[in-house]
């Protein structure tokens, strides 16, 4: 069996190994098409926000800041509010006739509002469907006590949660509990894309670097659905809408919206 061909040397930083020896690495590869690909001290990073550029005949490598203000902010915002508003539109059937099914399985309340963090730390109520019995809050410490090893280490969520409704069972299978949140999305108080909304307790257990979290409005999907959603631990789920906050843009957006379908119909993380 042939041995692998070597096709690229990687370099991470390194007190023993320094300029000269990368140097001199590159001068003895020269015409063996090996190519030589160096890796910056940096970490969750995107690709768009790094330029190489040369000073005093030197490569340096810049890194842009994250995009957090500005015109490109601007069309984020426009993108969400003419979104959420086609959506409303076009789901408007399902709305009433998910409302009607959640009225007559209990004859409970349709929407479920729930306080959460948004832009800035500044709370708000996020709107949803009802998928559980009416009295779940007051049952959660009972229920969290007899599943400890639901979810994660603070995100709980059990797989067979007895205060989940048969009409909710169904909705949480393909996310239809999080329509409603495009009334949020209208309002202004989240978008389409972005970081996980995060209830009070959480946040109160968000380190300084994860804070950053709080920079962007929370979205109705984000890299955290489409990466596991409940599957994930809470350094995951941290860490992914830490690095969304550090490199969004709207084609990045776009192209989480178009893995959210996907995230949805295999139902992945989805209890």
């Amino acid at each position: 069996m042939p041995k692998a061909a070597i096709i690229c040397v990687a370099i991470a930083a390194s007190e023993s190994f320094g300029y000269d020896e990368i140097r001199q690495l590159s001068w003895e590869l020269e015409g063996s098409g090996i190519a030589i690909a160096l890796a910056p001290a940096l970490t969750d990073v995107a690709g768009p926000r790094i330029h190489i550029r040369p000073v005093a005949g030197l490569p340096l490598l810049y890194v842009e800041a994250p995009t957090l203000r500005g015109p490109k902010l601007f069309a984020k915002t426009m993108f969400d509010a003419v979104g959420a508003a086609v959506l409303i539109v076009l789901l408007s059937p399902l709305l009433v006739l998910v409302a009607a099914a959640i009225k007559i399985n209990d004859r409970g309340p349709a929407f479920f509002m729930q306080e959460r963090a948004g832009l800035d730390g500044k709370y708000f109520r996020v709107s949803k469907f009802r998928s559980m019995v009416v009295d779940a809050e007051a049952r959660l410490a009972q229920i969290t006590a007899e599943h400890r090893d639901a979810g994660n280490e603070v995100l709980f969520k059990a797989k067979d949660d007895p205060r989940i409704t048969a009409v909710g069972r169904f909705i949480r299978r393909f996310s239809i509990d999080e329509v409603p949140q495009l009334f949020n999305v209208l309002r202004g108080e989240m978008s389409l894309v972005g970081p996980r909304p995060q209830l009070r307790r959480e946040v109160e257990l968000l380190s300084d670097a994860a804070r950053r979290r709080l920079l962007v409005k929370p979205g109705m999907t984000g890299l955290w659905q489409v990466s596991g959603r409940s599957d994930l631990s809470w350094e995951d789920s941290v860490r992914l809408d830490v690095y969304y906050v550090e490199n969004w843009s709207l084609a990045g957006d776009l192209l989480i919206l178009l893995r959210t379908v996907h995230a949805v119909l295999s139902r992945r993380g989805a209890y």
